[in-house]
């Protein structure tokens, strides 16, 4: 058995259109992406609805006088949830009050609504392995939040409109595969945009378009299939959980697509750092695996060895004697 792993490894390293999406599923594993991907499922979770809130009440306000358009992108935005978006619409309504009143409740709603941007970035600097010591604080976490949001929710905005205008079509005729192009090309757009606000590490933008082309094929094959996915997840559980069938679903549809997201950074950081090919069965490792490890244990750096070592020089220093007396 030993000898047949041995021979199906270096198969594998052999060949680079197998090598490379073993090395990121491989790093997928070792970064733990999948707790990570829960982790931001959990928080978009508890952010949908209050930035739903944000959503609604500041289109109420910016379309004030054109009730139809504001319909068109809501109705556009909740499509985004296979089977479970007409529950969330019928749920999900305008915050009201006087000005001082409406603006604190936006302003508590939107930082609600921040953990999931908060979770995402931490993911990211996981997979790109970010010293600990070189991680942003919380004011400049804070400002890459508010900046993912209002960039990239933006875009997401125009991009899920273009998405609903091709879906209404009935048929495929050119308009429509057009939509579907300019929809995907945009998403590629805000996917490298995510990815370069979510890092802390500079990290060139071309670097990031590989993924980022990933991520919007993957997220566009997921709007096609969702609706059979969220039917038959929330089938299966609804005999046994009842109503709570639908946060089920709810849950498994968000935790999907963080596992993509994550997924597709890991190809950016495996194409970028050429950690390929890996061995699947070790020993011995491959030099992408020395290196891997290495960045791993990079990774868990806490303190910046660079100021410490300065510091540490400056405390050993003989200290400047004054003009003798």
């Amino acid at each position: 058995m030993k000898r047949l792993l041995g021979r199906l490894d270096e198969y594998q390293q052999r060949r680079r259109w197998l090598a490379f999406p073993l090395a990121v599923n491989k790093k997928f594993g070792d970064d733990q992406a999948g707790n990570l991907a829960a982790l931001i499922a959990y928080y978009g979770f508890f952010s949908l609805f209050p930035l739903l809130l944000v959503l609604v009440t500041i289109l109420g306000f910016a379309l004030q006088g054109n009730p139809s358009l504001q319909h068109d992108i809501l109705n556009s935005t909740f499509k985004q949830f296979p089977v479970i978006g007409d529950q969330l619409q019928r749920n999900v309504h305008s915050l009201n009050g006087n000005a001082l009143a409406l603006t604190i409740g936006l302003v508590g709603t939107l930082y609600g609504g921040l953990g999931v941007a908060n979770a995402a970035q931490n993911a990211l600097n996981e997979v790109w392995d970010v010293p600990r010591s070189k991680r942003p604080g919380f004011l400049p976490r804070l400002t890459r939040s508010l900046l993912l949001l209002a960039v990239v929710g933006g875009g997401i905005l125009v991009a899920t409109l273009v998405n609903g205008f091709a879906a209404g079509r009935s048929g495929v005729d050119p308009v429509k595969v057009g939509a579907f192009v300019l929809a995907t090309a945009l998403n590629v757009v805000l996917f490298v945009v995510a990815f370069r606000v979510m890092t802390a590490r500079d990290v060139a933008v071309r670097d990031l378009v590989p993924g980022a082309i990933v991520a919007a094929l993957a997220f566009q094959v997921l709007q096609i299939v969702g609706g059979y996915y969220i039917t038959h997840t929330v089938k299966n559980a609804s005999s046994t959980y009842g109503f709570f069938a639908i946060v089920i679903g709810l849950l498994a549809w968000i935790y999907l697509q963080a596992q993509v997201l994550l997924y597709a950074a890991e190809v950016n950081v495996v194409r970028v750092r050429g950690l390929y090919p890996r061995a699947l069965f070790p020993p011995p490792p491959t030099d992408a695996d020395r290196r891997a490890y290495q960045q791993y244990a990079d990774a868990e750096d806490r303190v910046d060895t660079a100021a410490a070592d300065a510091g540490e020089v400056d405390a050993n220093r003989e200290p400047a004697r004054g003009p003798a007396r």
